[in-house]
């Protein structure tokens, strides 16, 4: 099973787990879906956040749209959008549209991130360019509750990397791969960028995408290989 930036997942979820305290002690607690999980079996949580930049050392995280995908359904019920409150704005407001006033209304990081990690909890992280989405949450799992986030993701960008550069030697251009672009390979609605939510959403809708072009029931092994 892949996990970002980790070598062995297991050892190191398992260290991540004996350091982890509040909610990310809990999140460790609820049993991971082992590897042969089919598709049409497998719990994933679509998610996207918005940012000041692709840096987690230095870049701010402002806010995390999420909802669940259960095997070949997105369940709309358990979607959520979050604000956290307090980061520095800057020029990035003119990408996602989050203003100091909405960022001043926002919540907490610790509430936002504890509802992150419950929403989390037995799922598999699903996400376009996942490394992002680890990245800022796990900066902040450390900073606040002593472990870093160690979690089973599936990234629709390998996926449709996949999909258009079957190949060994094949190169996809760069575009193919942006979300929206992927997704009008599949004739998807147009919706707009940058509002975590329907980025995760829009993120979800491409994995059920790929998953029927790709036929079968694959495992979450061959979903994260």
């Amino acid at each position: 099973m892949a996990l970002f930036g980790f070598g062995d997942p297991a050892r190191a979820r398992d260290k991540a787990a004996r350091s982890a305290r509040g909610p990310l002690a809990d999140y460790y607690k609820v049993p991971l879906q082992p590897p042969s999980t089919p598709a049409d079996e497998l719990r994933l949580l679509a998610i996207d956040i918005e940012t000041t930049g692709l840096d987690a050392a230095r870049d701010a995280w402002l806010s995390v749209g999420f909802v669940p995908v259960d095997g070949h359904s997105i369940v709309l019920a358990g979607a959520r959008n979050l604000v956290l409150r307090g980061a520095d704005v800057g020029q990035s407001a003119t990408i996602h549209g989050l203003t100091d006033d909405v960022i001043a209304a926002g919540l907490p990081r610790e509430d936002v991130l504890a509802a992150t990690l419950e929403a989390l909890a037995g799922r598999v992280l699903l996400a376009h360019f996942h490394s992002i989405e680890v990245n800022f949450i796990s900066k902040a799992c450390v900073e606040l509750y002593g472990a870093p986030l160690v979690t089973p993701a599936v990234d629709t960008l390998d996926l449709q990397r996949k999909l258009v550069a079957p190949g060994f030697n094949d190169e996809p251009r760069p575009d193919d791969l942006r979300l929206w672009n992927a997704r009008a390979r599949f004739n998807l609605p147009v919706y707009g960028a940058h509002e975590a939510l329907t980025d995760a959403l829009a993120c979800g809708e491409l994995y059920l995408a790929q998953l029927a072009h790709r036929g079968g029931e694959p495992t979450l092994k061959a979903l994260t290989a």
